[in-house]
């Protein structure tokens, strides 16, 4: 049986949109040792669904026998893991003129790291309001290869304090700008510069860096 901390490999299906036909999918990965990793389910139509699994403790040959004995699994192909593709990813809340700033860094930072070979990608969402932009620090951390949250704002405190403290407990850093409010106080680093926030994020991330943000955690830049 493959090593289940090695082997890994992720599938694109067309199955029978029955109300079983995923438990059964998901039950017989399980039975061979497969752990699912991540499951979407881009289109359903005329009866068939499309989904893209990534598994952990399969290979490419194990998970293709394992969905050929479904009767459900109309067709399948190999695909790629997102981790290889698109790899850790930053994300970038807030204000639009912050968030900007903050991924200008944040992308000239990965493109170094990327050309020795990382894959970094950052996210950005521009928002407004204590509610929206806590459940989106909230929602971090079910976000898949989200690695570290930017706030970039004004001023924020709140909701979103508490849902910078749910997101940390997650183990997912933060670092924020130096704004008014107390949630830059919840988290991990706060940084004046925008621009120097985005490329210490990308910075903490990234395996080919000598930045270490746990030696910086509670610091003022």
């Amino acid at each position: 049986m493959p090593d289940p901390e090695r082997a890994s490999s992720a599938i694109r299906l067309r199955f029978a949109d029955a109300p079983d036909a995923l438990a059964e999918i998901v039950g017989a990965i399980a039975a061979a040792g497969g752990r699912l990793r991540t499951l979407s389910t881009p289109r359903v139509a005329g009866g068939v669904a499309e989904a893209e699994l990534e598994v952990l403790g399969l290979d490419e040959t194990a998970l293709a026998a394992v969905l050929t004995g479904i009767d459900a699994v109309e067709s399948h192909e190999p695909t790629r893991i997102l981790d290889r593709v698109f790899g850790k990813r930053v994300i970038v809340v807030g204000g639009g003129a912050q968030v900007a700033q903050v991924a200008l860094g944040a992308v000239s930072e990965a493109d170094r790291h990327n050309l020795r070979g990382e894959r970094i990608s950052v996210d950005t969402i521009a928002l407004v309001g204590e509610e929206p932009i806590a459940a989106a620090v909230r929602a971090v951390a079910d976000l898949p290869r989200a690695r570290c949250l930017v706030l970039a704002g004004s001023i924020m405190g709140g909701q979103i304090t508490e849902a910078v403290r749910e997101l940390r407990e997650h183990g997912v850093p933060v670092i924020a700008l130096n704004m008014a409010g107390s949630a830059a106080g919840a988290a991990d680093l706060v940084v004046s510069d925008p621009v120097q926030a985005g490329t210490m994020a990308v910075m903490a991330i990234a395996d080919t860096a000598q930045f270490d943000l746990a030696r910086q955690r509670g610091r003022r830049y």
